[in-house]
């Protein structure tokens, strides 16, 4: 089976683009994304692996930074 997305550029760049009509949020002084935002980025995860448009292997060590 072919997945949509295979890799964690193409991942990351999916996730980013349904924020363009928001201002994209900054990073924290310990370099990782607000909660709220990093919370949004697993459920999105979990929706493409549940769609089954990224494999399970990638859902699981896919990061957002």
């Amino acid at each position: 089976m072919g997945y949509s997305l295979t890799s964690q550029a193409q991942v990351r760049a999916a996730f980013w683009q349904g924020w363009e009509n928001r201002p994209r949020p900054r990073k924290l002084a310990n370099g990782d994304y607000p909660t709220d935002v990093r919370i949004e980025f697993l459920d999105f995860i979990d929706m493409l692996a549940r769609d089954r448009l990224i494999s399970s292997d990638l859902a699981q060590f896919v990061t957002l930074t």
